[in-house]
């Protein structure tokens, strides 16, 4: 049987999981080498550092904004209209950058990335929120290893998108880059367009805009947990590391770029065998005391990491093997987070509670970033390292108070 023929009998949840997938991963293919493609072509314009950290900015700040009215959207109009909104809009941003280098002035370059990151958290949000809908009430499992794949390959082909954007300089210059890119990602729109099925998580009644904030504590509680999670990712891996690996262990910059982006990958795939790391094969669905014992776990190896120049000199090594212990750990922790969000959100409207639980997301790595350079630019990485235990062990008190 050919390929097309086993997959036009799969059911129809399976094949509409597939579509956005398909989606989520052709977005982020698109982020992540646009992401590296800004950094890499902007540095050889003779960009100083905080200059192409600023074209990155307005990116972070409507990743905010988006999560909390997209949700709002979502439930309006439905998902599948929101995540093809999110195509269509990363496409238009790409096509700003394909005016003459002389154009590309800051703060259009700025404009352009705004655009892309209410983008980006368009096509997360729905994606996230659409599987609540696919995967039947009683079968909770099923959702936890669904979200699981769909998170966790997510962060793997961002790493490769830095990958792609590196080759795709390269070998092509920055506009054919942008342009190639662009028309890929308009084939993907278009195809969603005819094969995305209408009314995904399109709530029975509409929702009022005073209805984006949530009343749930437990929801807050799981909002905050995130917030401070990914703050305390950011507040040392954003700038303190790459610049650090730079200017004190020597690191040459295609040799950041790559290692960086492999722990991205290594971090997806973790993320997606979290199902099984938590004990999902034996049936078992995590709780909150799983989730408190994975933070309390983030927040105890961050600090040992903070305390071992006390003992030994940092070398590339033990920073390595640091970091690898780290992301294994945050990505089961951001797994399991992102089950629990889907898990408990309200099957009429379930992209209001997931837009803004992944507002506080995109706060706290908004906040990991401004902390990032600001904290290691006064007292350095060793200060960052104990500031991200501070923060994972707020992550852990906060999802003690959430029940589910």
């Amino acid at each position: 049987m050919s390929l097309f023929k086993q997959i036009a009998t799969l059911p129809k949840a399976v094949k509409q999981y597939l579509i956005i997938t398909g989606n989520y991963w052709a977005f982020t293919l698109t982020d992540g080498a646009l992401r590296m493609l800004v950094v890499l072509y902007f540095h050889q314009l003779g960009y100083q550092p905080l200059a192409i950290a600023m074209l990155f900015l307005f990116y972070e700040v409507f990743g905010v904004i988006t999560n909390l009215i997209g949700g709002w959207l979502g439930a309006r109009i439905g998902l599948n209209k929101t995540m093809n909104i999110g195509l269509f809009m990363q496409v238009f941003a790409l096509a700003m950058l394909l005016l003459p280098e002389q154009y590309l002035t800051i703060v259009w370059v700025m404009s352009a990335q705004a655009l892309s990151g209410i983008a980006k958290d368009l096509n997360k949000m729905s994606a996230k929120s659409s599987i609540k809908t696919l995967v039947p009430k009683d079968q909770q499992s099923s959702l936890f290893k669904w979200v699981a794949i769909l998170t966790g390959s997510k962060n793997a082909l961002k790493g490769i998108g830095f990958f792609l954007g590196g080759f795709l300089l390269t070998l092509f210059g920055f506009t054919l880059a942008i342009l190639l890119m662009a028309a890929m990602l308009l084939f993907v729109a278009l195809l969603s367009v005819v094969f995305l099925r209408e009314e995904i998580g399109k709530a029975k009644n509409k929702p009022k805009f005073s209805q984006m904030f949530s009343n749930n504590s437990a929801l807050n509680f799981l909002s905050l947990a995130r917030m401070c999670l990914f703050a305390a990712r950011d507040v040392w891996f954003v700038v303190a590391l790459p610049v650090y690996l730079a200017t004190q262990l020597q690191w040459q910059h295609q040799s950041i770029g790559a290692f960086l982006a492999l722990w991205i990958i290594g971090y997806g795939f973790v993320q997606s065998y979290a199902p099984v790391l938590v004990g999902r094969s034996t049936g078992k669905l995590p709780n909150t005391a799983t989730l408190s014992t994975w933070g309390w776990s983030l927040a105890g190896v961050t600090l040992l990491l903070a305390l071992l120049p006390m003992f030994v000199a940092i070398s590339s090594e033990i920073l390595v093997v640091g970091l690898l212990i780290f992301g294994g750990i945050f990505a089961i922790n951001s797994s399991l987070h992102s089950y629990v969000i889907v898990a408990m959100a309200k099957e009429d409207g379930v992209s209001m509670d997931v837009g803004f639980y992944y507002m506080a997301n995109a706060m706290g790595r908004l906040l990991g970033t401004i902390l990032s350079g600001w904290i290691f630019q006064q007292y350095g990485l060793v200060m960052c390292l104990y500031i991200s235990a501070f923060l994972a062990a707020f992550a852990a008190i906060f999802i003690r108070k959430v029940e589910f």
